[in-house]
């Protein structure tokens, strides 16, 4: 059952709508005729490498308290999705980081006490760290450094339903930055050049 919460206009409990075939879910008030429709809310976070590691956190609030999730959160207005990404990153780790890659845009849900839940849109980018020790502040009440490897065996303490396809995608970014780095162009090339002379 939806719960009642105050209209933002008049004041008069007011619940969300389901949607409907032609209409996303809304709020809709029967006295002042306030609407608003439940659009998703994007957020945004960075995936901090470190060689073979991820940097993750333990939520310190809920919803999802104690779960692990990536440095990231709701974009303010006016937020670029980069710049909302490196504002949460520095909020929840003091962590700066050079160049950033876009790794992709996943869809999930969010639950609000007292709203409900709702859809969210959540972007990624991938950086690669450079100094400083991760300090847990904010939304976050610790931080660690995870090995890809072990990911799987951590999946479920992942805060979000998204978040394997996040690590996937992750993973497949690695391998792409090993196979287009400049000792594995050099290895390429000195086995074509070695297969050339061969077949001399």
């Amino acid at each position: 059952m939806s719960p009642e919460f105050p209209c933002a206009r008049c004041g008069r409990p007011v619940k969300r709508q389901p949607p409907s075939r032609t209409r996303p879910r809304r709020i809709a008030c029967p006295r002042c005729r306030y609407l608003m429709y439940d659009y998703p809310r994007s957020s945004a976070g960075v995936l901090v490498m470190k060689d073979d590691t991820v940097l993750l956190l333990r939520r310190a609030h809920a919803p999802r308290i104690g779960f692990l999730d990536v440095p990231g959160g709701f974009m303010d207005a006016n937020e670029g999705i980069e710049e909302a990404a490196r504002r949460e990153l520095r909020e929840e780790t003091g962590l700066t980081l050079g160049r950033l890659e876009p790794l992709g845009m996943y869809w999930d849900t969010y639950s609000l006490r007292g709203f409900g839940r709702f859809a969210t849109i959540n972007w990624y980018f991938v950086g690669r760290w450079r100094r400083g020790v991760p300090v847990a502040d904010d939304d976050a009440a610790s931080a660690e450094w995870v090995p890809l490897a072990l990911l799987a065996a951590r999946r479920r303490s992942f805060s979000w339903a998204h978040m394997p396809r996040v690590f996937t995608d992750l993973r497949r970014w690695v391998k792409a930055q090993r196979e287009d780095s400049p000792r594995a162009r050099s290895s390429r090339s000195a086995i074509s050049s070695s297969a050339a002379q061969r077949s001399r």
